[in-house]
């Protein structure tokens, strides 16, 4: 059938014309409908995932991770160490996002979200502001202190021997002080990758509430695993076996991710948070490996008790 659309005559009929005019409000409707379905589905798919996350209790560890942190002193020698550096960072950062970001994202916000344009750009800029931050300083300043953290926790948690798979650890003195040189380091580097799925999820941010709260929880998602790669390494697992493992616990890693993208999005104070949040992720690991400890004890007991039979 030809398309009377397309047609470049004057003279165009009656028919064709209401022909024509049909058949591009047919392909918009079709187009509008494709949209509602896709965000509609992933809202769906965002919605189970909050709900196994809530279930998962896993969020509370950033939280456990603030009072830890705070009462153990010794594990603030790698954030002093690197206190003044840091600060400064995260002060200019965010203070060139909210000075060069705020008004041209209000301002196409307030097309999308109206009176609630101001907040949803306030948070904008502090999300961007937060992903710039992590990526510079745990790239060039904090990566080893967080190393520290992480690794001190543990062995005041008494995980010391999953920690020595990777680094010397002593006998004597507090937690951090115990920690000698690392074999490797595994937080990852700058990944271009991470950056374009970021910008691919800025769009959300048009959906009034409900898509900023999809866009935070999404940032969870990819926090909560990266918050364990140090806990990945010392098990030994390669990719394979992280995603696997991730999939296993996807609601419960999002739920941590997203406590902590939220603690960390704190002007300033999001520096603190950064290394609370790694205690945090330290004391999970170590519940996982009590628990993974314990069901070996009791599976022991019942080989034995089998073969005493």
């Amino acid at each position: 059938m030809p398309n009377l659309c397309a047609t470049t005559k004057p003279a165009a009929s009656a028919p064709s014309v209401l022909l024509c005019n049909k058949h591009k409000s047919t392909e918009n409707m079709t187009a509008q409908d494709k949209v509602k379905d896709t965000v509609r589905e992933e809202a769906q798919r965002v919605a189970n995932l909050a709900s196994d996350a809530a279930q998962s209790g896993a969020y509370l560890y950033p939280i456990r991770g603030i009072a830890y942190f705070l009462a153990h002193r010794d594990l603030w020698k790698p954030l002093a160490s690197k206190l003044i550096p840091t600060l400064l960072l995260g002060i200019s950062t965010l203070a060139g996002v909210f000075v060069f970001g705020y008004l041209p994202q209000a301002a196409v916000l307030a097309v999308f979200n109206g009176p609630l344009a101001a907040i949803n750009a306030a948070l904008l800029c502090l999300n961007e502001s937060s992903t710039i931050f992590n990526t510079l300083a745990k790239t060039f300043l904090v990566e080893e202190s967080l190393i520290d953290t992480f690794d001190g926790t543990l062995v005041a948690k008494g995980e010391a021997e999953l920690v020595s798979k990777e680094r010397k650890v002593g006998r004597g003195g507090d937690a951090v002080g115990r920690l000698g040189k690392l074999v490797k380091k595994p937080f990852a580097k700058f990944a271009p990758s991470a950056i374009i799925r970021y910008v691919m999820y800025l769009p959300l941010n048009f959906i009034p509430v409900v898509g900023t709260v999809m866009f935070i929880l999404l940032q969870g998602k990819r926090a909560g695993p990266a918050a364990h790669s140090r806990y990945f390494q010392l098990k030994g697992m390669n990719k394979a076996r992280q995603d696997e493992w991730v999939e296993k616990s996807q609601g419960a890693y999002t739920g941590f991710g997203t406590v902590a993208t939220l603690l960390e999005l704190v002007p300033i104070a999001g520096v603190f948070f950064a290394f609370t949040n790694t205690t945090g992720a330290a004391l999970w690991a170590a519940d996982l490996e009590s628990r993974g400890n314990d069901r070996q004890s009791t599976a022991q007991l019942r080989d034995q008790s089998k073969k005493a039979i």
